[in-house]
């Protein structure tokens, strides 16, 4: 584990714990709102997770040649996440403009 430093580190697991508590909230949200379009979001946010577990893989190995793979799937969570989050938040403006009408 000598690829990152350890505030590198700190902030590497900080993050994945914060997207986890950011999709947790949204989901309850969902859940006390009543409003369960908003679980769209939650799911939507998965992918960006998946993203962040390679890139921890991925350096907790020390960046492997053998685990290159893992970089081009977070790569391409990336892009997964920016588009479902893309349609969850235009999802959820949708209902609020039929709710409006």
């Amino acid at each position: 584990m000598t690829a990152l430093s350890i505030p590198t580190w700190i902030i590497h697991i900080s993050s994945v714990i914060e997207w986890i508590a950011a999709i947790w909230l949204i989901w309850r949200y969902a859940e006390i709102s009543g409003d369960r379009v908003w679980r769209s979001l939650s799911f939507g946010m998965l992918p960006a997770l998946v993203s962040a577990m390679c890139a921890c893989t991925w350096h907790f190995f020390d960046n492997p040649p053998a685990l290159e793979w893992l970089v081009t799937l977070q790569a391409a969570m990336t892009v997964v996440n920016n588009c479902t989050c893309c349609a969850a938040g235009w999802w959820i403006w949708r209902s609020t403009q039929k709710a409006e009408s």
